[in-house]
């Protein structure tokens, strides 16, 4: 099996060497840049599974560069993680929003990181599941092709959006907790926000339709059939 491919965007030369290292080290195949424009022109070019993005760059900053990654249909599905020194929620709203999978807050220890990644990557591969197509209403989930159609209407949705819809999609009868959902989504290596389901939920519905999660107060979600 080839290795990963993990795409470093940092305009901090010592993180780019430090983050190379140790990921090379762990057997992914490592690439780097230091600024935005040029990030998005070799993600287009490799193709990478995780792109590990710096927020605070000139020119183009990594939310900017996170909305531009995610208008390119060959990189709907890849991770895109942000590693940044600002820490403060609206920051982290923010990348969210921008359509990133996880916030790291800098400093982090790269052994840290690594396990981190480690995680997300291996939740992207789940074989009992891959095959299924989910139909709910006027809703297909394609999780082959991570392609989701309503009312004939094609969405291409973030690796992490798409996992949250695909669990809600697996059983309709069922009020999904926050609890299972961050176990299913993020897995329990993996430490995220409190708000972070919020936000997936919020975009979920800003692209299918504000009744087409149910919210549960102080227990969790439903898929509306």
């Amino acid at each position: 099996m080839s290795a990963k491919k993990i795409l470093l965007i940092d305009d901090e030369h010592d993180i780019l060497e430090i983050l190379s290292y140790n990921l090379t080290k762990e057997g992914y195949e490592v690439f780097t840049c230091d600024n935005g424009t040029e990030g998005i022109e070799l993600a287009t070019k490799v193709h990478p599974d995780l792109i590990l993005l710096d927020v605070m760059m000139p020119e183009k900053d990594g939310i900017e560069t996170c909305q531009d990654l995610r208008k390119i249909k060959e990189l709907q599905n890849t991770l895109i993680v942000f590693l940044s020194a600002r820490g403060e929620e609206f920051s982290q709203l923010a990348g969210y929003q921008a359509g990133g999978n996880d916030y790291v807050v800098k400093v982090i220890k790269p052994k840290v990181l690594i396990s981190k990644i480690n995680a997300l990557l291996q939740l992207t591969t789940k074989p009992d599941e891959a095959s299924k197509v989910l139909q709910v209403g006027d809703m297909v989930i394609d999780r082959d092709n991570f392609r989701v159609t309503k009312e004939g209407k094609l969405f291409l949705l973030p690796k992490k959006e798409f996992d949250l819809l695909s669990l809600l999609a697996s059983n309709t009868q069922k009020v999904f907790k926050r609890e299972e959902i961050l176990e299913k989504v993020w897995g329990n290596d993996v430490i995220v926000g409190e708000r972070t389901i919020d936000v997936h939920i919020r975009r979920l519905r800003e692209k299918l339709g504000d009744q087409s999660i149910q919210t549960l107060k102080g227990i969790g979600y439903k898929l509306m059939v």
